[in-house]
C-alpha cells in the first residue's frame, strides 16, 4: 500500500498532540491508513490513476485526526496530492515553496460569493490557456464550513490565486445525481467535481465510488454490520479492475 502525504501528515500531527484526540469514534481501533474498522479495511484495493491535476489539502488543525475525514481519499487516488496543516500566522514554508514553483498554476476551490469578482473563474481552462506549460494545483480548504471560511479569509498567501467556483446549477445536478438532501459536499466530493470539470470523468467517477465505499463502510462499522453483497466496495473494485 502506498504511504502518501495525508498519512504522513496524520502521523506528524498525532506526534504533536499533548492529549488524546477525543473525536467521536476516535477511541475505536481502526486501520490507521483508511480509518475503517479492520474487517472493513479498503487499503488493499486502492489504486492510483493518471491525472493532469494535482491537489493541495490545507487542513484545519484537528481535521487530519478525524476518522471521518475524506481528504485522504483524494491522496489515495491522485498521486500528486499534498497536505499541510493551516496556520494563520506561520504558514508552512514547504507549502509556500510548492505554491511558488513555476510548474504549477494554483487554483483555490471556493464559492464565488466569498471572493472578489476578478478572482473568480467558472472553468479552469480560462486560466490554464494562458499558462499552457503549467499543471493545475487545486487547493482545497479542508475543515468545517466555518473553518474553511476562516482559512479563506485569513490566508493572504492565497489571495493572488484564481478561485474556481461551481455554479448552483452544477452543484444541484451533482446532488440530484447522488440522491442526497444534504447541500454541503465532503472534501472528496468536491475533488470529484473538480476532476469532472477538467475532463477527467473516469477519475471523477472512481473518486466518487471511493467516497461512497468509505462512507458505506464507515457506517457499517459504527453498527458492526458485515459488508453486503451489493456494496459500493464491490462496485469500486470492479471499476478499478476495468480501469487498468
Amino acid at each position: 500500500m502506498r504511504i502518501h502525504a495525508v498519512h504522513k501528515l496524520y502521523d506528524h500531527r498525532l506526534s504533536q498532540s499533548t492529549r488524546p484526540f477525543l473525536a467521536r469514534g476516535g477511541s475505536i481501533t481502526r486501520c490507521k491508513h483508511c480509518m475503517l474498522l479492520p474487517y472493513l479495511c479498503i487499503c488493499s484495493i486502492k489504486k492510483t490513476v493518471l491525472s493532469k491535476s494535482a491537489f493541495l489539502l490545507l487542513m484545519y488543525d484537528d481535521e487530519i485526526l478525524k476518522p471521518s475525514n475524506t481528504g485522504r481519499l483524494i491522496a489515495d487516488l491522485i498521486p500528486d496530492t499534498y497536505a499541510y496543516i493551516w496556520s494563520r500566522t506561520e504558514p508552512n514554508s514547504e507549502m509556500l515553496a510548492l505554491l511558488a514553483q513555476s510548474q504549477w498554476q494554483p487554483i483555490v476551490i471556493f464559492p464565488a460569493e466569498y471572493a472578489e469578482p476578478q478572482r473568480v473563474i467558472n472553468n479552469y481552462s480560462t486560466i490554464i490557456k494562458d499558462n499552457i506549460n503549467k499543471r493545475p494545483l487545486f487547493i482545497l480548504l479542508d475543515g468545517t464550513w466555518a473553518q474553511a471560511k476562516k482559512m479563506f479569509r485569513k490566508s493572504p498567501y492565497l489571495d493572488s490565486f484564481p478561485v474556481l467556483s461551481f455554479s448552483p446549477e452544477k452543484l444541484s445536478q451533482y446532488l440530484v445525481r447522488k440522491a442526497s438532501k444534504d447541500n454541503q459536499l465532503a472534501t472528496a466530493e468536491v475533488a470529484s467535481l473538480v476532476l469532472d470539470s477538467i475532463n477527467e470523468p473516469e477519475n471523477a467517477r472512481l473518486l466518487a465510488l471511493l467516497f461512497s465505499t468509505f462512507k458505506e463502510n464507515y457506517l457499517l462499522g459504527k453498527s458492526r454490520q458485515q459488508l453486503p453483497d451489493n456494496s459500493s466496495q464491490h462496485a469500486l473494485l470492479s471499476a478499478l479492475n476495468k480501469h487498468q
